[in-house]
């Protein structure tokens, strides 16, 4: 791909904080898509919630669009109902601009996530895998379907399925550290579920990967090829911060404490296989948990 603009959505993000200074550092002119108003040449004002103009992704050699409400937080009704229309409006509403664009980009990129998969124990899941149970599998579902006018309309489309985000930029690992650093961490339920997790350095990566391999498209597994348990996963963190992890939480205290989220989210196994990047070539960054958090962390 030549070097040239991209317009980008929900760059505030960690994802974003490690995606915008790697593509200024390939050349890449980076457009934020941002709420409320621009300031400056480099961003375009856009409600999620509205239609957006063709005229304004046209030209652009590619669209990233990574906005949506956060999934943390209690499910209730009003909140999965924000969650299902950030999704659903922002990516519909950037797809049938891009569609109808005058000079649509080359590649269309939208986030989804390794919750479409549902939970589903041991079983190694890539990106022919089912679609899974449950409300995050619908909010993923719903996600990618309404991606689909730009591919539709013959723009080459991905969707990418990510992991549990490593940054230190926030995210799920920054939440985390807290209790860690307190010596208060520990499994959650028996630690034996599957936790696919990536590094954003490598999210960022594998996007610039897809942009520059045309032979991709549809959904792409987002994750290190190294998926670990739960219990791998807190006992890791824990000797990374030289701490000990003696404070497991059992299911019924994350339920009680999460609702549906944390039975969905911190109780849920995906045992995700990178498939598609690792057949194309994509050499990752950070395929270890150990390194990569020690890499993340700072810790020498």
């Amino acid at each position: 791909m030549n070097s040239s603009g991209i317009l980008v959505s929900g760059a505030s993000g960690p994802i974003g904080a490690a995606l915008l200074p790697s593509l200024k550092a390939g050349g890449f002119a980076v457009v934020r898509l941002v709420r409320g108003s621009a300031s400056g040449k480099d961003q375009i004002a856009w409600d999620p919630s509205r239609p957006l103009s063709p005229d304004q992704v046209s030209g652009f050699d590619a669209v990233i669009h990574l906005a949506g409400e956060t999934i943390v937080g209690r499910w209730t009704e009003a909140k999965k109902r924000r969650i299902i229309e950030s999704r659903t409006q922002g990516t519909g509403h950037i797809a049938e601009a891009v569609a109808r664009a005058a000079q649509p980009p080359r590649v269309f990129i939208s986030a989804s996530a390794v919750g479409y998969y549902g939970s589903r124990g041991d079983e190694i899941l890539r990106e022919d895998s089912p679609s899974g149970e449950g409300f995050a599998a619908e909010i993923c579902r719903q996600w990618e379907a309404a991606a689909q006018p730009a591919s539709a309309a013959g723009v080459r489309s991905i969707q990418m399925r990510i992991g549990v985000v490593m940054s230190a930029d926030g995210g799920a690992l920054q939440k985390m550290l807290l209790p860690f650093r307190l010596g208060m961490g520990g499994r959650l339920g028996d630690g034996r579920q599957w936790q696919s997790w990536v590094s954003a350095q490598d999210v960022a990566g594998a996007i610039q990967h897809v942009l520059n391999d045309d032979s991709l498209q549809g959904p792409v597994n987002t994750v290190a090829p190294n998926p670990v348990t739960n219990g791998d996963f807190t006992r890791t963190l824990a000797s990374v911060l030289k701490r000990p992890a003696l404070f497991p939480m059992p299911a019924f205290a994350v339920r009680l404490a999460f609702g549906q989220m944390g039975d969905e989210l911190f109780l849920a196994s995906q045992r995700v296989e990178p498939a598609k990047l690792i057949a194309s070539g994509y050499q990752f960054q950070h395929p270890e948990l150990r390194k990569a958090l020690r890499k993340i962390l700072g810790v020498e």
